[in-house]
């Protein structure tokens, strides 16, 4: 049991798992699927860079919402410095 947990949690375990072609559950992913995830992140690897900051406050908010409830996730990210939550993000994540 533990090997499992192991190889499904952590930030890394969904690219481990692509890399393989092998879903948590053992099946295989279809090519199809492989195929237009690499198409669309190789699209993403030559976007420019708007900065770190940026960056680091998005993942916060896409990744916060579904573990923080909004309050809190607003309050911290004021407290650290970033931007408050905007209209469409609470909608979108909260709403």
């Amino acid at each position: 049991m533990s090997e499992i947990k192991k190889t499904t949690t952590g930030a890394d375990a969904i690219d481990i798992a692509i890399a393989q072609g092998i879903d948590f559950d053992g099946s295989p992913i279809p090519i199809v699927k492989l195929e237009l995830y690499k198409k669309v992140m190789g699209l993403e690897s030559d976007r420019q860079r708007s900065g770190v900051s940026n960056t680091m406050r998005s993942r916060i908010v896409r990744i916060g919402a579904k573990h923080i409830a909004r309050e809190e996730l607003n309050r911290s990210l004021v407290e650290a410095g970033f931007a408050p939550l905007k209209d469409k993000e609470i909608a979108f994540y909260y709403g």
